[in-house]
């Protein structure tokens, strides 16, 4: 170990000391003059440990690997947020039915209904029945259909009578005039048919017009359900 020197010491007997003990000790290491501080004093230097060729070479590979992450991060273009999607409804609304609400209701008259309502639906919406309101057997479930008239409270027409079947005509009454008006007997025949019958008296039976001139069995075919005796 190196004596201290004295502060009074000039740097050359300095010098002169540390050569001297240099000559007598070879083995000593030798310190710079800016090694040293202004009273010859040995500075402390730290000295970062030496890494291996292998370590310095997996350092400097992952340096620029987060050299280039990062590189690539911020060139990358910011994520876009996905635009909301809008909802859509996939029922289709029902049909709509406008209905002529008549009658026995509070408020007659024209209402709109969804397709698949009721009769009683549509009353409702006309303000209900009136007091002592006869239905006369209508049915309250039955499905409206669109333009149609409810008719509440009101009878149903009468049913048309029957179309009166034709009497047929009386062979020893009837005129030459109504003989006239039978299909395929004109005139002619018509009076032929009055004399026929003034001459040998009423006729029995239909088959008899068979011995009036001009009616054969094709004509009397046809007058068989049109005259009686």
């Amino acid at each position: 170990m190196l004596p201290r020197p004295h502060p009074d010491d000039s740097p050359s007997e300095r010098l002169a000391a540390l050569a001297a003990k240099v000559r007598a000790n070879p083995t000593l290491v030798h310190a710079r003059s800016e090694d040293s501080d202004e009273h010859g004093k040995p500075r402390r230097r730290f000295r970062l440990p030496r890494l291996p060729r292998r370590g310095l070479l997996a350092l400097g590979i992952a340096v620029a690997c987060t050299v280039i992450g990062l590189g690539s991060w911020w060139q990358s273009p910011a994520a876009e947020q996905a635009p909301d999607l809008a909802l859509v409804s996939t029922t289709a609304p029902a049909p709509e039915l406008v209905v002529n609400v008549i009658g026995e209701v509070t408020t007659p008259g024209l209402v709109t209904i969804t397709s698949g309502a009721r009769v009683a639906d549509a009353i409702r919406l006309a303000g209900g029945l009136k007091p002592g309101a006869n239905l006369h057997n209508l049915n309250l479930a039955r499905k409206l259909t669109d333009g149609e008239q409810l008719a509440v409270g009101i009878p149903p027409p009468a049913a048309a009578p029957a179309a009166a079947t034709p009497s047929k005509l009386d062979l020893n009454a009837a005129s030459a005039s109504e003989l006239d008006a039978l299909p395929g007997v004109g005139p002619v025949t018509a009076q032929r048919i009055v004399d026929h019958r003034t001459r040998k008296g009423p006729f029995a039976s239909v088959d008899q017009l068979r011995e009036v001139e001009g009616i054969g069995d094709s004509k009397l075919a046809k007058l068989a359900d049109l005259v009686h005796t």
